[in-house]
């Protein structure tokens, strides 16, 4: 037969459970809130104080709004371009200096991992990298977002402890048949390594889809601007009035705030829907990569 619980058992349980009931409101609130305001009517929000349980009316003016404005639609387009083609060339380049490091024969390994490490506590700083990049020609353009942060120092060790837990009698055999190094990484090391490449991608990718601030600093041309860029604009520089055409001035500013928040859902909505399907290697994979036997 099964314990039955105590009384105490019954109390802190039952306090847990309220606990953590209490804890998913106040994490899951503030996006429902979110999205509750962009699907309200825009004069009923404005005269709202207090917290939102439900869309007050509904509308999806502030829906149409967005998708009509085309910045929305380019920014999308560049954040697709910077997230895709920037997460494969961070997971390649990470990818080939955790195999590196992680094998116990290479010249001055130790003192390659001490200067790798080095760059997590000093860096040149913003004026350094800015002439850097001048210097090479990628300012104003998509390498300016992707190449100066194509290896993340922090990633790169949790994938070099990950490819280092690795049997080494495998990498002996692949030798034995008359595999390379590039053979034994991609043919051997990452089908092994698959949990840590899934968190590897999410960290990446919401990276990228999250980054504005490179973007502010190297891209003059609004063409090339990312979504996040284009949602900061609308968020600080109040920039809705060119995505309200033929709105009288009275209704302006309430439309405006919902514009906002349909603008945040929009930007906010593809990154959640992608994590679901990372979230079962997400922990499995870090505790590969931070455990080593």
């Amino acid at each position: 037969m099964p314990n039955r619980l105590t009384a105490g058992e019954s109390v802190f349980s039952l306090a847990n459970t309220i606990l953590m009931l209490m804890l998913c409101f106040v994490t899951l609130y503030p996006f429902l809130y979110v999205l509750f305001s962009s699907l309200s009517d825009p004069t009923l929000l404005a005269q709202s104080r207090g917290l939102l349980f439900k869309p007050l009316g509904f509308s999806t003016a502030a829906y149409s709004a967005v998708f009509d404005n085309p910045m929305i639609g380019k920014g999308y387009q560049n954040t697709l371009l910077y997230v895709s083609v920037g997460t494969a060339l961070n997971l390649f380049m990470t990818g080939l200096g955790a195999y590196v490091l992680s094998r116990k024969n290479v010249l001055f390994g130790n003192f390659i991992m001490f200067a790798i490490v080095i760059t997590m506590v000093f860096s040149g700083g913003l004026i350094p990298s800015y002439i850097v990049v001048t210097k090479l020609g990628m300012l104003n353009t998509p390498l300016a977002i992707i190449v100066p942060g194509l290896i993340n120092t922090f990633n790169m060790i949790i994938m070099r402890t990950a490819f280092q837990s690795v049997p080494v009698s495998l990498e002996e055999s692949a030798r034995m048949d008359g595999a390379n190094d590039f053979t034994i990484l991609f043919r051997v090391i990452v089908p092994l390594s698959m949990p840590v490449i899934a968190v590897m991608v999410l960290w990446y990718a919401v990276g990228h889809w999250n980054s504005y601030f490179s973007a502010l600093i190297y891209l003059r041309d609004r063409e090339l601007y990312p979504l996040q860029l284009i949602l900061r604009e609308i968020l600080i520089t109040n920039s809705t009035d060119n995505m309200m055409t033929g709105t009288s001035m009275g209704d302006k500013m309430p439309i405006g705030e919902t514009i906002k928040y349909a603008t945040i859902i929009v930007s906010t909505l593809p990154i959640l829907c992608l994590y679901p399907f990372l979230q079962k290697y997400f922990v499995k994979g870090v505790m590969i990569g931070a455990i080593k036997e």
